[in-house]
């Protein structure tokens, strides 16, 4: 389960934020995860209430945004919707599709105080 360790991360850079801001609590955590990033939300979710239990982020909000994912298609040339890595081009069919995004995480923003 990779998203105990992501959800790790995004305590860590939520405290330094708020450390280096003089701030004593992390309200909330605004995240981007492309849905071709292999991240399940509910299992981030639930991996970030474990982690940050004990913290300045205990009663942070976790909001998860899913961003789309979109590739080039190199047979016909088009740039390309892509729900799912492995997905054929919804135009000629074909499976030479390279990712151009989607398949990121970011956090967004963090709210102090």
């Amino acid at each position: 389960m990779h998203e105990l360790a992501l959800a790790e991360r995004i305590v860590e850079i939520a405290e330094e934020a708020a450390r280096a801001h003089g701030a004593a609590h992390v309200r909330s955590i605004r995240l981007d995860v492309g849905s071709l990033s292999h991240v399940e939300p509910d299992a981030l979710a639930f991996a970030f209430d474990v982690v940050a239990r004990d913290g300045i982020a205990s009663a942070a909000r976790l909001e998860i945004r899913r961003t789309p994912g979109s590739a080039w298609c190199g047979p016909c040339g088009r740039a390309v919707l892509a729900e799912r890595l492995g997905d054929p081009c919804p135009h000629c069919g074909g499976y030479q599709l390279q990712v151009t995004a989607g398949d990121e995480m970011r956090v967004r923003d963090i709210e102090i105080d």
